[in-house]
């Protein structure tokens, strides 16, 4: 089955609850066949002015600052009640606008979505502070206040799950927000902004401002933000670190990753085979999580290599809205030129092709990309070293444990890990000694809301998603009442 693509308007800005329309535009396309969908709307200097007074005066004054907690709860569960009745078209259109296969969207992501707005209505009247035990003739209590206007920068993988995880808790907060989505993926940021408008949340409480680095460069230093929420690439992170430190905003970040995903000798090889496909072909291997980097015990590797070159050459490639898609495009022509960099880089560089090493624009007309294995790698390699963002996995033998665990570690990032071995007490030794923010045993890519996900090193800082994620978009204040004892 195939889906009809959905009609597609221009896109606006959202600013105050009014949608806006600028003089200056930029095209996004659609990936799989390089063809435009839109025109959007392009947000400078003057438009992020507007939209930060504008979610400045939703803070301090109207009904989102007076607005009880459980009603904001009572909205957030409309906006995912509106989000579930229009699944399909977000599905079909994120697919058109990131490349991704509709089977992906309509399976995973827009029931994420939908979770994580309804986990969070639950949280808005559930924020507690604390009454202090202290001596003397004082009282004291803290008091859990929202962290003020938050400016939230997406990523083009997950555009629409993305301003869930981060819209969803700022809102139960009872922040207020300007969300910029990633400009190769701005279609279903500004879908959700018109639901967001007929949930009834008041102007001014989301903005959505579409543009390039500019307009998030514009964001990140401007100083009526009071925090600034980022996933994206490490690079981009430091630049928005950078501009942020100029009025010293609270920033969080979850960056790049590098996964190690091992598989030692008790394995169950045909369960890390089906993990290890998942955990580096899912969504293109546009995953910052992406178990990237395989470390094979010499006692399975041969098995292992054989079945997931089996596997590989069997998924199909093709059009996202077919539901038959297995994998879908890379996201930009940029994106795919740099993904097929890496596949020469790995050539070049003396790793053996085990499955795949080709793109396929020409084949298929998109941005389209072999699902690949590299084998016979090591630490030195450029494959192995940097983070590919595509469906490129760089496998490499083991068999000493210290070694192994030294390079797992023996990289900048910390985001994630997997881990197969059928010995409980090992998983949960080496586990402890991987510096990574999840780590999966016997499993990859799991998701939760209710379970916190973040890095370390050059993955980030912060964790999103969970109770955790509450701490990102509240602030503390301590009230102290004297004179008890007179």
């Amino acid at each position: 089955m195939t889906f009809a693509p959905v009609a597609v308007e221009n896109g606006k800005l959202l600013i105050g609850g009014e949608w806006i329309s600028t003089n200056k535009t930029f095209d996004t396309i659609n990936p799989a066949n390089e063809k435009k969908l839109a025109s959007v709307s392009f947000a400078g200097a003057e438009d992020v002015d507007r939209a930060v007074n504008a979610a400045r005066s939703a803070l301090s004054t109207g009904p989102w600052a007076k607005m009880a907690p459980r009603e904001r709860g009572r909205m957030l569960y409309k906006l995912a009640d509106l989000i579930e009745r229009d699944k399909e078209r977000l599905a079909i259109l994120e697919s058109m606008d990131n490349g991704k296969p509709v089977g992906e969207t309509m399976n995973f992501d827009i029931p994420q979505v939908i979770e994580t707005f309804r986990y969070y209505a639950g949280w808005a009247d559930k924020i507690y502070g604390d009454v202090n035990p202290i001596s003397g003739d004082f009282f004291s209590y803290t008091l859990k206040e929202p962290a003020g206007v938050v400016a939230q920068i997406i990523p083009w993988n997950f555009p629409l799950l993305m301003a869930a995880w981060k819209l969803a808790p700022a809102l139960a907060a009872g922040c207020t927000a300007i969300l910029k989505p990633a400009e190769q993926t701005p279609l279903t940021a500004i879908e959700l902004g018109k639901l967001v408008m007929e949930a009834g949340f008041p102007g001014g409480v989301v903005n959505i401002l579409t543009g390039d680095g500019t307009t998030g460069a514009a964001l990140s230093s401007h100083k009526g933000i009071d925090k600034i929420a980022f996933t994206g690439s490490t690079e981009v992170g430091r630049k928005v670190m950078i501009a942020a430190a100029q009025n010293l905003k609270r920033v969080s970040m979850e960056l790049g990753g590098k996964a190690p995903n091992i598989v030692f000798a008790d394995a169950n090889v045909d369960q890390a085979v089906r993990g290890a496909l998942l955990g580096i072909f899912f969504n293109q291997g546009e995953v910052c999580c992406a178990g990237s980097r395989l470390f094979l015990h010499k006692a399975v590797e041969a098995e292992f290599t054989e079945k997931f070159k089996k596997f590989a050459e069997g998924i199909r490639v093709g059009d996202p809205l077919d539901k038959k898609t297995q994998m879908g495009a890379q996201v930009s022509l940029e994106q795919y030129e740099r993904v097929t960099g890496f596949l020469e880089a790995g050539k070049k560089g003396g790793a053996k092709v085990i499955a795949g090493g080709s793109g396929l624009r020409e084949k298929l007309g998109g941005y389209f990309v072999q699902p690949t294995m590299f084998a016979e790698t090591n630490q030195d390699m450029q494959i192995v070293k940097e983070e590919i963002f595509g469906p490129v996995v760089a496998a490499q033998s083991f068999e000493d444990l210290e070694d192994l665990v030294a390079k797992a570690n023996d990289t900048n990032y910390g985001l994630s890990a997997g881990i197969w071995t059928s010995d409980i007490s090992k998983a949960h030794t080496v586990a402890r000694r991987i510096k990574a923010g999840t780590v999966w045993i016997n499993c990859f890519n799991a998701f939760d809301t209710a379970v916190p996900f973040g890095g370390f090193k050059d993955s980030g800082f912060g964790r999103e998603l969970g109770r955790q994620a509450m701490d990102l978009y509240t602030g503390e204040k301590a009230v102290w009442i004297g004179g008890l004892g007179k």
